[in-house]
């Protein structure tokens, strides 16, 4: 038998079943999101404290929703094809029956029109809101009631690396005083430490394990003068460390996200990405991760893997 990912999980279950192959993909099973039985009988994934709402230590990504696969043309083409909006509520409702309950959220196309209908199915998430250059942020907090803003990672490591970090500093004093949640994104962990340096006013970081903003100079430096093609996606074993060492050195909550290096860790490397992950980071720290289960259900893959590191730690 081959040890994949979905096997490891499924295993067990299939074989009391007197079957084999386990859970079938939510192609096949699709979830009929306005009619949701009540709380899960499944694994829930494990809680934190943050600010004054109880969210899973595990945060739904947005990014595969919108077709944003960080890999190539034809793969977020192929999430944006399979993505349509009964499969986003779908996955949704799916992940509130594992105990998910906060998502990533980034206001962008028809995800207006996505949340909007998944709530009006009964379904309930705490946003921690990603604020592009081209969002009005007063809006976003009267619109959409959210938990948290954060202030997207490109606007801010782009800043750093023009040294305009004083405007990300000014869009973080405007937050504050609309009464929410406040955090800075990021791909680089120098960005933190800056942060943490000249004190800003925030609650929250997020960092990406993978420092996938370096400039084509840097990327030379890092690799012995030679340049990869898409520079813009190259994710280094190396670099989570050092996200993750930054992580467990500020008091202020984290969450770490593309711990997964979107998509490129193997099947069989999943539950170590994890287990590597949550061990890097403090016990009042969550994770985003985006999943795309089209061939597979990776929210209850996601959430077995995750209840089972932090319930046996």
């Amino acid at each position: 038998m081959s040890n994949t990912r979905r096997e490891f999980l499924q295993t067990g279950a299939a074989l009391a079943m007197g079957v084999l192959g386990g859970v079938k993909p939510m192609e096949a099973m699709p979830v009929q999101s306005a009619v949701l039985p009540g709380p899960s009988k499944e694994v829930q994934v494990p809680t934190m404290k943050f600010g004054n709402a109880e969210i899973s230590r595990l945060v739904l990504g947005v990014n595969p929703l919108y077709g944003f696969a960080h890999y190539n043309n034809n793969f977020s083409g192929a999430m944006r094809e399979w993505y349509t909006q009964d499969k986003v509520c779908e996955v949704l409702h799916r992940a509130n029956r594992f105990g998910i309950n906060a998502f990533n959220y980034v206001n962008m196309g028809r995800a207006p029109a996505d949340l909007a209908r998944f709530q009006a199915e009964g379904g309930k998430m705490h946003l921690i809101i990603q604020v592009t250059a081209q969002d009005d942020e007063a809006a976003l907090v009267r619109n959409l009631k959210p938990l948290a803003l954060q202030r997207r990672g490109e606007e801010v490591d782009l800043a750093f690396r023009n040294g305009t970090m004083k405007s990300e500093r000014e869009w973080c004093k405007r937050a504050r005083d609309l009464g929410v949640l406040v955090g800075v994104g990021t791909h680089k962990p120098e960005v933190i430490e800056l942060v943490e340096e000249q004190g800003w006013d925030v609650d929250f970081y997020s960092g990406c394990v993978y420092n996938r903003t370096r400039t084509p100079e840097e990327w030379k430096q890092v690799l012995n003068g030679q340049l990869l093609e898409m520079p813009g996606e190259i994710y280094m074993q190396s670099d989570p460390e050092r996200m993750y060492k930054v992580i467990r050195q500020t008091s202020k909550t984290c969450f770490a996200f593309k711990i997964l290096a979107a998509g490129r860790i193997p099947d069989h490397g999943v539950a170590d990405a994890f287990r590597k992950a949550y061990a890097g980071i403090k016990p009042h720290d969550g994770v985003y991760v985006g999943v795309f289960p089209r061939d597979k259900d990776e929210v209850k893959e996601n959430a077995e893997i995750v209840h089972g590191i932090l319930t046996a730690a």
